[in-house]
């Protein structure tokens, strides 16, 4: 990671969601970066889980106007991708197997635990498939 990375706060989120797969490498739209932002913030440093209304909120006064149906079109792929869950209207990050739910290091290391190691194991099967492989043909 570069210094510049942490330089600012949208550096660091647009780093953090390239990271986790929320936006591809050169995509220019940020309002998936504002939500996942938004949810950092309230998670991590508010210790709450924010509702829609929110969420809005903090993105409008932090970043730039977002209409409900995009943060609605984030929250939902995020949680299909099962960074995030909702509960009465309120939305958090999937919590960890182990340690508290408001411990980023503690959601990171599962998170990146339970998406990596099914890539693993992926991995593992492509590369002992290749063996019956011996021609790129």
């Amino acid at each position: 990671m570069s210094k510049e990375v942490l330089d600012t706060r949208r550096s660091a989120m647009r780093w953090l969601a390239l990271s986790l797969g929320i936006i591809n490498p050169g995509e220019s739209r940020l309002s998936a970066v504002a939500v996942l932002d938004a949810l950092v913030n309230f998670q991590f440093m508010k210790k709450q889980d924010p509702s829609v209304k929110e969420l809005v909120e903090y993105i409008n006064a932090n970043w730039e106007r977002i209409n409900e149906k995009t943060l609605r079109y984030h929250l939902l792929r995020m949680k299909r991708m099962g960074f995030v869950e909702n509960s009465k209207g309120r939305f958090s990050f999937k919590p960890p197997s182990f340690g508290d739910r408001f411990d980023a290091q503690a959601w990171s290391r599962s998170t990146f635990e339970a998406f990596y190691g099914a890539v693993a194991v992926k991995v593992g099967e492509v590369v002992n498939g290749l063996k019956s492989k011996d021609q790129l043909v």
